[in-house]
């Protein structure tokens, strides 16, 4: 099988995002890259699925609250930007502040 470049880094997001997910359940906090690659699994998915840039910007600040992130992590994060494919082309969509 062979995979684009975009397509691997897909697979490498949702894989990411699994793994944020499954430690979620388990009650452990989430690091730098697990807590990014929730939220922009969630965009891509909230996209796929017809929602619109605006609608994804704020579900985008949803996700995940403090608690659910190992200290320090929502200072990190500014603003999550993840290239959505939505039915009328890609966009970029940006979430700021995600963590609250």
């Amino acid at each position: 099988m062979e995979l684009t470049s975009r397509e691997k880094d897909k697979l490498l997001l949702f894989t990411a995002a699994l793994v944020a997910e499954s430690r979620l359940a388990r009650g452990v906090k989430l690091n730098y890259p697990e807590a990014v690659a929730l939220i922009s699994a969630a965009i891509v998915e909230g996209a796929r699925d017809g929602k619109t840039v605006a609608e994804l910007m704020e579900e985008g600040r949803h996700i995940l609250v403090r608690d659910q992130v190992m200290e320090g992590i929502p200072e990190m994060i500014p603003n999550v930007q993840v290239e959505a494919t939505f039915p009328d082309g890609t966009k970029l969509v940006t979430v700021h502040d995600p963590i609250i």
